[in-house]
């Protein structure tokens, strides 16, 4: 069975954006240290824009090679006229509204989320699959991750979009792994607790 990790950046207060979704302020946090973490770590969570960059463009995934991702998410590579910003690894959008997807690697899932994940991590074969966001998709398939990595940045928020936009259902995890860096963000690993 192929896991479903909530791979996601937040604030000291849990929160993966602002009020409009804006998460850039996170985004100087991205020092020497951290995006070594990343590129050694979780290459194929970096876009296709900044694989070159970073030279992780021929690095093999590690951990996933599947994303999945809400309208919102996916709009923001849309609106920089990207329309596969994880060409690297199977794309599946899940929208009521996108439409026929606009890339051949994007397949857009616009009925029976639930169910479209539990066919994928029923898949014999791969690696796992990783939820990139956002809110509302987190909350709509809090019940099917099974792992969460939270990249917490030192910042505070005070209100925002929270990591999952759902109502309230205490879901219990156990702590994996913690892992600090110089800059004062945190990656915490934890499991579903079955």
């Amino acid at each position: 069975m192929r896991k479903l990790t909530y791979f996601v950046a937040c604030s000291i207060d849990g929160f993966i954006g602002d009020p409009s979704g804006d998460a850039s302020s996170m985004f100087a946090f991205l020092d020497e240290e951290f995006l070594g973490y990343l590129r050694s770590t979780y290459p194929e969570t970096i876009a296709a824009q900044g694989r070159a960059a970073l030279g992780v463009e021929d690095t093999a995934n590690r951990h996933f090679d599947t994303v999945v991702q809400g309208r919102g998410s996916y709009r923001l590579a849309l609106d920089a006229g990207i329309t596969s910003p994880y060409g690297h690894l199977r794309e599946f959008v899940a929208s009521r509204t996108l439409g026929a997807a606009p890339d051949p690697n994007v397949e857009v899932i616009a009925e029976d989320l639930v169910g479209r994940i539990r066919e994928l991590k029923t898949e014999e074969t791969g690696l796992g699959i990783w939820l990139c966001g956002g809110s509302q998709l987190a909350g709509e398939l809090l019940d099917e991750i099974d792992e969460l990595v939270i990249k917490t940045y030192p910042q505070v928020y005070g209100s925002g979009m929270p990591m999952f936009g759902s109502g309230f259902a205490v879901t219990d995890f156990t702590l994996e792994s913690v892992r600090t860096f110089a800059n004062g963000t945190i990656v915490r690993t934890y499991a579903r607790r079955r």
